[in-house]
Parts: C-alpha cells; structure tokens; sequence
C-alpha cells in the first residue's frame, strides 16, 4: 500500500466525556488510486484526512507513507498536499503571492521558478488574469481552485480533499469538480465529498465511515449498488 493507516485512534476527553473520532480505523490507499470517503457529519472523515497531513496527532495508532511512519520533516509535508472546504487563502496576499509562498520559504523553487510555474498553473485553470489580484475580489469558485494550484505547485504525490465543494454557490461547484476530475488522471487523491455523482464518477474505491470507523469499503457499484451493512443503506437513502 500506499499510504496506510493501523489501529488509528483519535479520542478526545478523558472518562465518561471521551469522543472517539476515530475508532480503530484501518485503510489503506494504492499509488495513483482516487478513494472517495462517505459518511454523516461526526463520522470521522475530516479527522481522517487531518491525521494523514499531521494536522492532528493520533491518540493510537500509525499512519505508513511507501512503509515508512509519517513525521512532520519537511520532506514528508512536501509529499502530500491538502485543500480545505474554506479555502484558507492568505487575505493580505495577492494569487501570486498565495500561491508561491510555500515552494520559496521552503525553498523547494528559486522565486523566478515559482513565479513561472505559477503563471503555468493558473493558465491552466483559467485564472491568469487574476494574478495580481486579492482573495476577496475572487468568486468562491476562484477561491477554490486557487487553493488547488497552491497544493500542486508544490508538486505533491498525494491531494487530500476535505468537501472542497461545500462552501460553494450551486453554480460554482462544477468548475472546482471538472479541475479535480483533470487532476485524477495522475495523481494519488483521497477526497471526502458529499457530491454522489462525482464520487460515482471519479472514485476507484468508496469508503464509508460512521462513529470514526470504516463501516464499509468497495467498488462505486459494490457502495452504491450493493451495499451491505444496514447502517450505509440508511446513509443513502437519506442522502437519496
């Protein structure tokens, strides 16, 4: 595998007020594989992904990047890039700015490289005209896939999503969706979504957390189509 996670545990509190929000869970990610995370708030999804990019630090448990413990070097956050329901942008930074502050601190890029690779990016995602200007003259949408190309220029082998869509206007959520269906092709994602058809559409394997435990895990049709516990056939017919 992957990435790999073993007995993970994340609790909160201590005696009669702990919360497990994650509850010995176990998965695991093959190189290049899309898995999409389903479950209902509270589930664990969101602690998941925030433990994968030490975020959070497991209360149990381990979590195996190529068979190798995950640390907090350098080297290991360069590896994995995440993108955040609210954007998380730079308010007082201009796009350029947002999006190279990262590979020159590090120096992972000299400036001209970044600056260059920037432009490149946001050409891609048709934003360069935006280049100069500040996160609150940009629609939610802008926001988003900004946020995408400060990951990538990093140049990252893993994108972890957290519902990159939520914080979106209906009208918007299409655009941010058609970038990550771009980015799929050859790239290792972990995306937590609440987008159905996106998943059904994008996904190489569904996994459904209830209670910071994986419930149930398996192809699009074995999730969708064929569901075996009685807990993720409730999930989806309220979703439905």
């Amino acid at each position: 595998m992957f990435i790999e996670g073993k007995n993970l545990v994340k609790k909160y509190g201590k005696g009669e007020v702990t919360v497990f929000a994650l509850d010995h869970a176990e998965f695991g990610v093959e190189k290049g594989e899309i898995v999409v995370i389903l479950g209902p708030s509270g589930s664990g999804k969101s602690t998941l992904l925030r433990c994968i990019n030490k975020l959070e630090t497991l209360t149990k448990g381990n979590i195996l990047l190529d068979g190798k413990n995950i640390d907090d070097s350098l080297e290991f956050h360069k590896k994995i890039g995440m993108v955040f329901q609210s954007f998380n942008l730079f308010e007082n930074l201009t796009v350029l700015d947002n999006i190279t502050l990262a590979p020159i601190k590090t120096k992972t890029l000299s400036e001209i490289d970044a600056v260059k690779r920037a432009k490149e990016l946001l050409k891609m995602i048709n934003l360069e005209s935006k280049i100069n200007e500040y996160p609150r003259s940009l629609s939610g949408g802008e926001k988003q896939r900004v946020a995408i190309v400060r990951s990538l220029i990093m140049s990252p082998e893993i994108m972890l999503f957290d519902e990159p869509t939520s914080a979106l206007d209906p009208e918007m959520i299409g655009e941010v969706l058609s970038l990550m269906k771009t980015l799929s092709s050859n790239m290792t994602m972990v995306i937590v979504t609440h987008e159905l058809d996106f998943a059904k559409e994008i996904a190489n394997r569904v996994i459904f957390m209830d209670g910071g435990m994986i419930v149930e895990e398996g192809t699009v049709d074995d999730i969708f189509n064929h569901p075996k516990s009685k807990r993720l056939k409730d999930f989806l017919s309220k979703i439905a």
